[in-house]
This record gives C-alpha cells, sequence and structure tokens, in this order.
C-alpha cells in the first residue's frame, strides 16, 4: 500500500511563513519592552500576536503561533533568560498557563474568525444563486438562459465558462477561445448516457459537467479554475448548483414554450370549430331561404300573384345581403388578423354615416324599428367606410338580440372631442360577468346561446374603431330599462 501525501498549497505555506512573521514582531515587541523597562511580564505582548494571527489567519495558524509564542516567552519569564529553564514552581505555572490561555485564545478566535468566512462564503453563494436564478426567469428564451448560466459559472470560478449546446457554444467573457479538443470531448461527454452531474476534470484543468434536465441531454457546462490553480469545495459546489439550476431553467422554458404551443394548438381549434359552426349555420340558413325562394320563383312564379313574387323576391334580397355580411365580416376579421387593414383618414358626416347605416340595416330587418334621435350635425377624423361597417356591426348586433317589434335606438351627442354614437336595445342585456367579453372574436354570452350568430361583429368593430384611433365600450341600461347601450367614441374633425 502506497501513502499518498497531499501537496502543499501555497496559499497554506503563505499563511505560516505570515503566522512566524507575527509573532517575531510580537517578540521585537517584548525585546523593547524589556530593554526600557525590564519587565518580564510580557504575556499580554505574546497573547496579541496569537490574537492577531487566529483572526487574520485562522484555527491552524494561531495553534502554530501559540507554540512559537510559548517558546519565545520562555526567554523573558524565566530568570537569566535560559530557553526551557524551569528554575521554580511559580516560572512552570506561568509558563503552563500562558500556553492554555494561547491556545484557547487561539482556537476561539480562529474559530469566530473560520465561522465568520464560512459565513461570508455561504451567502456570496446566496446571492450568486439568487442572482442566477432571477436572471433564468427573466427570459423563456434559451439562448438567453446558456448565456446568462455561462457568464454567471465564471463569475464564480473568478476565470472563464463555456455552455456548450447543440444550438452553439455560449462563452463568458465573450471572446474566449475553448483549448483544442475542449467543444468535441464536451459534445460526446452530452451524448453519454449515466453521467449526470458527474464532473469531468481534463489534463488542462478544464472541468466538464453535462446538462441533465428529466432524463434529456442539454448540454455541457465547462470552466476553468482561477488564477490560483485550484477552486475550493465550496467553489465546486457552487458551480454544480448553477449548471443543475440553469439545466432546471432550459427545461422549464421547453416546457413553457410546449405548453403555449399547445394552448394556442387548443386556441386555433377552438376558433376552427366555432368558425365552422358558424359558417355551417349563417350561410346554409340563407343558402337554403335563397334557393327555396328562387325555385318556388322558377317553378310556381306564373301561378302567384303579384304580392307573393314581391315577397320572395325580398326575401332573396335580404337573405343575399345578410350572406353577403357574414362573408365580409370573415374577410375583415382576416385582415385584423393580418395587420393588413388600410385606414383612410378624412372628415366625414356622423348623421350621414347613420342615416345610410339605418337605411340599409332597416331594408334587411323588417320586423325591428330602427329610431335615431335627432342630433346636431357632426364632423368626426376617421375612415367613413370602417366606420359605417363598425356601426353597422353593432346596429345588426342589437337587432339581432332584440325581440320582434322592439326599438333599437341611435343617439349621437358631442362630448369634448369626441362624436358619441350609442346605440341601444330591448334585449335581454349581458350578464354583469360576460360585459368585458363580449367583443372578443366568436365569444357568445350563455344568455343569448339559443339566438343564431357568429360572435364576430362586435370584435370587428372594436378592431375598426381602434384602427381609427376611437374606442367602443358595452354597458347594461340602467333598470327598469332592459337592454344593451353600445358606444362608439371618434374623435372630431379639427376646425
Amino acid at each position: 500500500m502506497t501513502l499518498k501525501i497531499a501537496p502543499i498549497s501555497s496559499r497554506t505555506i503563505w499563511r505560516y511563513a505570515a503566522t512566524f512573521v507575527i509573532v517575531a514582531l510580537s517578540t521585537g515587541v517584548a525585546e523593547i519592552v524589556y530593554r526600557f523597562s525590564h519587565l518580564l511580564r510580557l504575556s499580554s505582548v505574546f497573547l496579541a500576536g496569537v490574537l492577531v494571527t487566529a483572526f487574520w489567519l485562522g484555527s491552524g495558524p494561531a495553534y502554530f503561533a501559540s507554540v512559537i509564542a510559548f517558546l519565545a516567552f520562555n526567554f523573558y519569564i524565566l530568570g537569566g533568560r535560559t530557553p526551557l529553564s524551569f528554575t521554580s514552581w511559580e516560572s512552570i505555572l506561568t509558563l503552563a498557563m500562558f500556553f492554555i490561555v494561547a491556545m484557547l485564545t487561539g482556537s476561539l478566535t480562529g474559530r469566530v474568525r473560520d465561522e465568520a468566512q464560512k459565513a461570508m462564503t455561504r451567502a456570496r453563494a446566496t446571492q450568486a444563486l439568487f442572482d442566477a436564478t432571477r436572471d433564468f426567469s427573466a427570459s423563456p428564451d434559451e439562448n438567453f438562459i446558456h448565456e446568462r448560466l455561462a457568464y454567471h459559472l465564471a463569475a464564480a470560478a473568478r476565470s472563464g465558462a463555456l455552455v456548450v449546446t447543440q444550438q452553439g457554444t455560449f462563452a463568458s467573457p465573450d471572446g474566449l477561445e475553448p483549448p483544442p479538443g475542449l467543444l468535441s470531448r464536451a459534445l460526446a461527454l452530452a451524448g453519454e448516457e449515466g453521467v449526470g452531474g458527474v464532473v469531468t476534470t481534463l489534463a488542462d484543468g478544464w472541468s466538464l459537467r453535462p446538462l441533465h434536465a428529466d432524463g434529456v441531454s442539454l448540454g455541457v457546462a465547462a470552466w476553468r479554475p482561477h488564477a490560483g490553480g485550484q477552486l475550493a469545495a465550496d467553489e465546486q459546489t457552487l458551480l454544480a448548483i448553477l449548471a443543475d439550476a440553469g439545466a432546471a431553467a432550459v427545461a422549464r422554458a421547453r416546457l413553457a414554450a410546449a405548453k403555449s404551443n399547445a394552448e394556442a394548438r387548443a386556441r386555433t381549434e377552438e376558433l376552427r370549430n366555432a368558425l365552422l359552426s358558424s359558417i355551417s349555420h349563417d350561410l346554409r340558413t340563407p343558402l337554403a331561404a335563397i334557393m327555396a325562394s328562387a325555385s318556388s320563383l322558377q317553378e310556381f312564379g306564373e301561378t302567384f300573384d303579384l304580392a307573393t313574387r314581391r315577397d320572395l323576391t325580398a326575401t332573396i334580397q335580404e337573405e343575399s345581403e345578410r350572406m353577403n355580411a357574414f362573408v365580409a365580416n370573415l374577410l375583415n376579421m382576416t385582415k385584423l388578423e393580418a395587420g393588413a387593414l388600410a385606414v383612410t383618414r378624412t372628415r366625414f358626416g356622423v348623421q350621414e354615416v347613420v342615416d345610410r347605416t339605418m337605411r340599409r340595416q332597416q331594408l334587411t330587418h323588417r320586423r325591428t324599428v330602427l329610431e335615431a334621435a335627432p342630433f346636431a350635425e357632426l364632423e368626426a377624423s376617421g375612415d367613413p367606410v370602417l366606420f359605417e361597417q363598425a356601426l353597422g356591426n353593432v346596429v345588426e348586433n342589437a337587432i339581432r338580440y332584440s325581440p320582434a317589434g322592439s326599438t333599437v335606438r341611435i343617439a349621437c351627442e358631442r362630448a369634448d372631442d369626441e362624436a358619441v354614437v350609442r346605440v341601444t336595445d330591448e334585449g335581454p342585456g349581458v350578464p354583469s360577468e360576460d360585459i368585458g367579453r363580449i367583443f372578443d372574436k366568436f365569444y357568445r354570452s350563455p344568455s343569448v346561446a339559443a339566438t343564431a350568430g357568429t360572435g364576430l361583429g362586435l370584435s370587428i368593430a372594436r378592431g375598426f374603431m381602434e384602427a381609427m384611433g376611437g374606442v367602443v365600450t358595452a354597458a347594461n341600461r340602467p333598470k327598469p330599462e332592459r337592454g344593451l347601450a353600445v358606444t362608439l367614441r371618434l374623435g372630431l374633425a379639427p376646425q
């Protein structure tokens, strides 16, 4: 069996050399005091040297200082200053007590110093981990996490660090060149099984640690020791924890991305189903009415009286306009989603737009009374075509959810520098918890689920108004009145 002796580090040699210097200085001070006062009670001078050594260098050097201070103090406590000449029990007791006090003092002070050093080390490690985890959670981007991991590893190693992944190599500090063969060795290590958490130290001092999370290899972290040439155990532990924290952050980012993709697919599927459902109802219903009316006119038109033919013709026109409005809403929603909506800003008369909207809607919906409150002529700044489409969608929505024979009222007024158009109906209104959602795509309140509709009209109206710099809001009418009030606000044209 071969006994291996660990090499003594230069730091340890320096500490004990400094201990010898401190005791030598204490001895020099004692010699000066002795020559001027001839006092032999100089134990406090040597104890001060032991305290300084323990506080500055730790417990080990403090014990060494106690021994050599004991030997030096022997020259001053014994008669004739002859070393280790025990001439009396008093001398022996004095030396023994000095040695015991020196050892205890050095031990206690050294332990306090060592514990303080450990506490500072733990505090630095905790702060480093806090800073790292805060950086890792700042962004879900994997490359950002890799960059910050390399930075924090380099700071902990007080040198340079690399994070090697399939996406690339991230170095700290910037421009750090890895030694030849390190990248290939790191990539090979990343592909090996069962090496998670194992640190591999290469001949040139670089350390490699695979990054694993949930059994998946994410790359390899590499760092080199600082100028001292060797990392302490607590530094190695901190580096390992940082590597694991970085791997966990990357895994968390991938899970978050996978969750977002799954949610996006679910939303897309939900929207697709809602769109298909709307198309199947809102297109097939007018198409069926048009086909039935047209076929009746074609086969039995000569036998029908004039009133019947006019009614069938009006049905074809009404259902065609309804289908055209539905297709227009789909196209407008596509433009809004693609950001391809063109806005032409100009001055236009609000009353003129309201009148056109009322005439068109009254032709399509004959069972509802449209009524406009008189108001002064206002000129707004925006796109009159988009404003008319937005107002038309709001009026269409009000008519759709109002009972037959009820009144939909349009009122307009000036409020500060805005033209305010308010559309009120006599329908069932909207539950308070759903008010904020009625402008969402394809959303329809459960209270009106039995009424046909796509849930696109108000959403498109909001998109058009926001594109012109306006807003649209909704609120239930105050009791005892029933119904919903939708308000469109658009800036007035400058005078």
